[in-house]
This record gives structure tokens, sequence and C-alpha cells, in this order.
């Protein structure tokens, strides 16, 4: 049973979604505003259902804190057409936002591919020992990533992301392609998700030993990521 954390100043919509979510099978923990939720994160936390508009602390505030030491898996929902707390939210280290108001369906179909990327459990049974390419190696079953020899923080979206790339060297892989089988989702009109994502994952990856960028942007086909000379 995948615990929930959900944070939402709205007490109608968040009794709601915990007597939708628990239906489900889902263990949901209860906040009302940013600090309520920080204090109650833990390592018992599958995924954190996050609201940005909130009094005390707001969503992208308390996501900030939240990337200082934890990795947990985020679902930002955000207010439809604030795209700028969607981007903001995917800078700090969210895996997906969902924009109010969302389906039922919608929301534990998000939640369900953030579960299944991010649980190493599932990934110990089903994928590899261990990922390498060049300088780095990803241990799926341990959420963890070597780079030079040094650990690298990532969220599990990241990681899922930085997995499909080497799994595929050399091959343009298109937005849509990455979107389905990383996010879990269909790529919609000026959805920037896997775009936020990539330069996340640019952003924390070393220096290649060879001098060549990790992962190239090929416009309007999607991305690469650059083989051995």
């Amino acid at each position: 049973m995948a615990k929930i954390l959900l944070v939402d100043d709205d007490i109608e919509l968040t009794s709601l979604l915990t007597d939708i979510l628990e239906m489900e099978g889902f263990d949901v923990e209860e906040a009302n505003n940013g600090e309520q939720g920080l204090a109650k994160i833990d390592t018992s936390i599958d995924l954190i259902l996050l609201d940005v508009m909130m009094p005390v602390m707001n969503g992208t505030e308390m996501l900030r804190r939240l990337r200082e030491k934890h990795s947990t898996p985020v679902l930002m929902l955000t207010a439809k057409g604030e795209e700028i707390d969607r981007v903001l939210g995917l800078e700090l280290g969210a895996d997906d936002y969902l924009p109010k108001p969302f389906s039922d369906r919608e929301l534990l179909a998000r939640m369900r591919a953030i579960l299944r990327r991010t649980q190493s459990a599932a990934t110990t049974k089903s994928g590899p020992e261990c990922l390498t390419y060049q300088d780095i190696i990803i241990y799926p079953g341990r959420q963890e990533v070597l780079c030079h020899g040094q650990p690298i923080e990532m969220t599990g979206t990241e990681l899922a992301l930085l997995s499909y790339f080497i799994q595929h060297p050399g091959k343009i892989i298109a937005k849509n392609e990455l979107s389905l089988e990383v996010l879990g989702k269909r790529l919609a009109p000026f959805d920037r998700a896997i775009d936020m994502h990539v330069s996340n994952l640019r952003k924390k990856l070393p220096e290649r030993s060879d001098g060549k960028t990790w992962i190239k942007t090929l416009r309007g086909k999607g991305y690469l990521l650059v083989e051995d000379a």
C-alpha cells in the first residue's frame, strides 16, 4: 500500500480526494499548508500531492525546502492556466503537474505512473542490477546514480529519464516518446515537463571526460544521448 501525503488548503477537496484515494487502496496523510506538510515528511511517504496556492507556506516554497533534503516524488496540483507555477515547480524538482480541475481518473493515472517509475522494489524485480554509460553508473534498485565515482542526487523522474537515455545511446528520442515512457502520459500542446526534466538533468551531470555534452537537443526532433567518439 503506497502512502500519500496530500497537501492542500481546500478542506472540502482534501476530504473528497482522501476518500477517493483510500477507496483505491492508498494510505493518505493530510496537511493544509506547506509547514504542516514538511512536518509530516518521513521515509514512509511514497508520493506527495502538493497544491501551489496555500496560506502560511505555499507549495512552491515547500517544494524548495523539501528538495534540500528529500527526493520524495511530488505531483504538483496547479490552477488552470498558471504556467509559471508549473515551470517553477518542475525547475525545483517536481516530478509532474496536474492542472485543476482534474478528473479522478487522470489523477490516479498520473499518481500510478510516478509510483511505477520511482518505487525501487518494482524496479528491482524488472530491471537490471545496474546500467552503465561512460562514467555513469545507475543502480535502479537502490535509486542511486554515480558519476566519476561520486553520488548524484536525483529525483525518481530524473533517474528514470537518464536510464532511458542510457538504454538508447545515439538514438534520437522524440519528446512524445520520452513523455510516454518516462512520465506515462502523452505529450500535450505546450507541455514543458520533459524539457524541464532534461534541463535539470543536464545541470546535475558533471562534465564528461571527453568534453562532449551528455544530451543534445535536436530542434523539432527530440533529444539524443551523445555516443562515444
